[in-house]
């Protein structure tokens, strides 16, 4: 990956996070409950590229067998057959790796 993609890619996420940070604090104040469609709107999304280079990361540290293991739990042998729905919480179980 470019260092400047990998650079807009931090950007994206840190705007993310402010903008959360600024619906967190807005419902706190109001002591209202956080609008759902607005924390929804800025979740990340992932893409399979995105997910295969987590993998392959996490599969350079050595986690190659504990990454056949998740995707099994998926009911995959290959991330190609995991739903696109499922790769946030994909993502989520392998960063506990």
């Amino acid at each position: 990956m470019s260092r400047i993609k990998l650079l807009m890619e931090i950007k994206e996420d840190a705007e993310n996070l402010a903008s959360s940070i600024g619906i967190l604090l807005t419902a706190l104040e109001s002591d209202e409950e956080l609008p759902k469609e607005e924390v929804k709107q800025n979740e990340k999304t992932y893409e399979i590229e995105d997910v295969r280079k987590i993998l392959a990361d996490k599969s350079r540290l050595g986690h190659t067998a504990k990454i056949r293991e998740l995707l099994e739990k998926y009911g995959a042998k290959k991330l190609s057959e995991i739903e696109p729905s499922n790769y946030e919480d994909l993502i989520a179980d392998v960063e506990k790796l």
